[in-house]
């Protein structure tokens, strides 16, 4: 199993965001816009791109079995995420909003996908209002942290549109990335069979 070291600790107040990945904007509808960049399918491991993973949460990767980089690109994301243990409360969440196989049937998406360590810094009422709201506010927040097409380290930088309908904004270069100006970039440049995935230590906050 893959176990992420914690480099810091997220401090979030307000409105519960998660993010890996929503790939629609409601659960019955897996189709997105924007130009997208085809994905294997969920039993072909996709290459990894020439700079590979890169942050310090990465170095506990395991080299073999499940969990392991070889692993995770040959599952579509919501199944690699769940073989993720510091990734359990965003599964919970992608459970919740009953979106596991429109995640795992979309193709090419870039997924920013909180840790634990950000849901835990979410207010308890905050989180729970969110969980029960799973076709409302948690469908929003998830497909805020979904970007069509899969940006490699040099195209991450910049603005980009979510499947929410919002923009998010990514700064920084090389393996140094800030996501809406206080969310760091923890892991990046994860593969899985149909996203790239970057790991948060905030969730994300939609401005509308």
């Amino acid at each position: 199993m893959l176990r992420l070291l914690n480099p810091r600790r997220a401090a979030v107040a307000g409105v519960l965001g998660i993010a890996l990945l929503a790939a629609a904007c409601s659960s019955n509808d897996a189709g997105t816009t924007g130009t997208q960049t085809p994905a294997a399918s969920p039993t072909t491991a996709v290459p990894m791109t020439a700079s590979g993973p890169f942050g310090a949460a990465c170095a506990a990767v395991p080299a073999s079995g499940a969990g392991s980089l070889d692993a995770l690109a040959q599952d579509p994301v919501a199944t690699a995420a769940s073989n993720t243990p510091d990734l359990s409360t965003l599964v919970t969440a992608v459970k919740k909003a009953d979106l596991v196989n429109t995640l795992n049937s979309a193709q090419g998406i870039t997924v920013f996908a909180p840790t634990n360590d950000a849901f835990a810094a979410v207010p308890k009422p905050t989180l729970d209002k969110a969980l029960g709201d799973p076709n409302g506010l948690l469908t929003t927040v998830l497909t805020y942290h979904v970007v069509p097409g899969q940006l490699t380290p040099d195209q991450l930088a910049g603005s980009h549109k979510t499947l929410q309908g919002s923009t998010l904004e990514v700064t920084g270069s090389g393996q140094d990335f800030t996501v809406n100006g206080n969310s760091s970039v923890v892991c990046g440049n994860i593969q899985t069979a149909n996203a790239t995935v970057y790991l948060i230590d905030q969730v994300l906050l939609p401005n509308s």
